[in-house]
């Protein structure tokens, strides 16, 4: 019995059990809710956290520039080669041994300019022989006119000796004819582009000598989609791109055809460059924009500053100090700037730089490129430039 009343004296009663807890849970709140040490501050309030950490969104750097009003056009694009004006492989007219070159490749040769040689030696004996049969037959033909007109001889006879007069010229003029092509000459004025044969080379009707081009222009043919074609006009101005050496090039067009192509449904459209640098040459492969359609006082950004999210067409405008999401209808677009059918009006700040890290109605902070000559700058407390507050960097 004494054992058991020692033990129940020794347990805490209720009251007890209930002030250590009231107790326990002061302790807490007051570690929670009221400032400590550190510096923290009470839940909910906005400052400085326990760490000295701020709650507010920080401000994202951006780079601004307004809508403005002008003119753009669209392009149809393509890639060609660039053709020589006219271009004609030369062959040999008559067979025989090359006696001597005169062109080489890369020469710029006139019309009618000797460029090759073949031995000639035979067709000029064959030219003579020809020359003499056609004078006997000449003689002969003079007797024959005189009977004739004394009526010694049929009209048979006559007219017989006349053919055989006429075949003599005949064939006194074709050995004319093969002696001449014995020279080579350029068929137009141009460049020769390749040489085919070498000297002392036995060739024959019809093998290849040279081939020449005429370079006083270049050609790009390019086929366009029927659906582009309202607007495209001869003597319409065009620009190329080299592909090889990066040079940009002026073209007009200068043939359109008049059927459309039922397979690809495009039309063949001819440019022609008339000015290019030597860097530009026959081959290259050029990209050929086309103006297909063009407005003209329009709302236009910087293209950089559209953005899509999440399969939508967006900009960032910037009001006081915050970015607002706008969504945007693009139109034309060209390599610097791209056309605003609705979203943003004339004059608005849209954002060209920073926007991809942006949300709608985040702090922002506009910088500004430094003046020429501008190499320190004030504080912003001592400055009279009322946005000496933004940053200002290099642009």
């Amino acid at each position: 019995m004494r054992d058991q009343t020692m033990a129940r004296g020794r347990r805490p009663s209720f009251a007890g059990c209930l002030l250590m807890v009231l107790l326990a849970f002061s302790l807490v709140s007051c570690d929670n809710g009221s400032p400590g040490a550190d510096g923290a501050s009470p839940a909910g309030e906005r400052g400085p956290g326990r760490h000295g950490r701020s709650s507010e969104i920080p401000a994202v750097a951006v780079t601004v520039k307004p809508a403005v009003r002008g003119d753009i056009a669209s392009y149809y694009s393509a890639t060609a080669s660039l053709d020589p004006n006219k271009e004609a492989a030369i062959p040999a007219r008559v067979s025989g041994i090359v006696l001597e070159i005169k062109a080489e490749e890369g020469d710029r040769v006139g019309k009618g300019q000797v460029l090759l040689q073949i031995e000639d030696d035979e067709y000029r004996h064959r030219l003579a022989q020809a020359e003499i049969e056609m004078d006997k037959q000449q003689a002969r033909f003079e007797r024959m006119e005189k009977m004739f007109a004394q009526k010694l001889v049929s009209t048979e006879e006559y007219d017989s000796l006349r053919s055989e007069l006429q075949a003599a010229e005949a064939t006194r003029d074709l050995a004319a004819f093969e002696l001449s092509h014995t020279h080579v000459t350029a068929p137009f004025s141009g460049r020769v582009i390749l040489r085919s044969v070498e000297e002392g080379r036995t060739v024959s009707n019809g093998t290849a000598l040279f081939t020449m081009a005429d370079l006083s222009r270049l050609l790009a043919r390019v086929h366009v989609p029927a659906r582009e074609f309202r607007n495209i006009r001869v003597g319409q101005q065009v620009i190329l791109h080299s592909d090889s050496s990066r040079e940009t090039l002026e073209g007009r067009i200068s043939l359109i055809s008049p059927v459309i192509d039922p397979d690809s449904g495009t039309i063949k459209v001819t440019v022609e460059i008339l000015d290019y640098p030597d860097t530009v040459r026959p081959g290259d492969f050029v990209e050929v924009r086309i103006q297909t359609d063009r407005h003209e006082s329009t709302i236009l950004v910087p293209k950089t500053a559209v953005v899509t999210e999440k399969g939508e067409q967006v900009a960032y405008v910037a009001e006081g100090e915050r970015a607002l999401r706008r969504p945007v209808a693009v139109g034309f677009q060209d390599d610097a700037q791209a056309e605003i059918l609705s979203g943003i009006i004339e004059g608005d700040l849209v954002v060209v730089q920073g926007q991809r890290s942006l949300k709608d109605g985040q702090p922002v902070k506009i910088l500004e490129p430094v003046r020429p000559g501008v190499t320190e700058q004030k504080p912003a407390e001592e400055s009279d430039d009322p946005k000496a507050g933004r940053t200002r960097v290099d642009g």
